[in-house]
């Protein structure tokens, strides 16, 4: 608490420097931020600046770096304080659980949408809905890579994984509706009935023993 999204940022570039890396999302597409710093009702994208973190906020967090030549992306959602409510944290709770189950359908041999359906079923199954306007993706030498990984689908349909492949796997959960809504600085999505949003992510290598956790 008391901290701004701004000094979390400039914070996460001293870091990010001292492995010798580079902030992946600093002016990609002009995005002003080494992080999107995402506060309550932002799903992701948001700019860090000047916003104050207050006690029971829930904050999302979106990290892209790349070193030599590869690219990792990884999100996580955190309470800030000690006062956040029970539907918070269950919401987070439910996000995380969401990309484990996503995680665990990344094997050799299954289809795409097998890790789609299997975050979907979490989150949905418990009552919460997928924001389906943005999608998780393909990583390696590029940020954005096929394939495209929707947060919803149907078991048993696109491509087959192979060993090798690179996926950043990420759902994006709301407390209330899935539509969310885009504010005038060109950047953050916000749930449209207001209502709050959590974000988990991890850059995931497929291989012939199944998911391994890069991030």
């Amino acid at each position: 608490p008391g901290v701004t999204t701004g000094a979390l940022d400039k914070k996460a570039d001293q870091i990010i420097r001292d492995f010798k890396a580079r902030a992946a999302f600093k002016g990609y597409k002009g995005f002003p931020g080494n992080i999107c710093a995402s506060v309550n009702e932002q799903v992701v994208h948001g700019i860090p600046g000047e916003t104050v973190l207050r006690p029971g906020d829930i904050l999302g967090i979106d990290v892209g770096v790349e070193k030599n030549g590869f690219y990792a992306d990884a999100a996580v959602t955190v309470g800030v304080g000690d006062r956040v409510s029970k539907a918070a944290t269950e919401l987070i709770d439910v996000t995380r659980g969401a990309l484990t189950a996503g995680i665990e359908k990344a094997v050799q041999g299954n289809r795409l949408f097998d890790i789609s359906h299997a975050i979907q079923a979490y989150a949905e199954d418990r009552g919460y809905s997928l924001v389906r306007d943005f999608v998780g993706h393909g990583i390696g030498r590029k940020m954005h890579e096929e394939p495209e990984i929707p947060n919803f689908g149907k078991p048993g349909t696109g491509p087959r994984l192979k060993s090798g492949m690179v996926l950043a796997i990420e759902p994006m959960v709301n407390l209330g509706r899935f539509e969310v809504e885009i504010l005038s600085d060109g950047w953050t999505a916000v749930t449209k009935d207001g209502k709050l949003s959590a974000h988990f992510e991890h850059t995931v290598c497929v291989t012939d023993k199944g998911p391994r956790i890069l991030t």
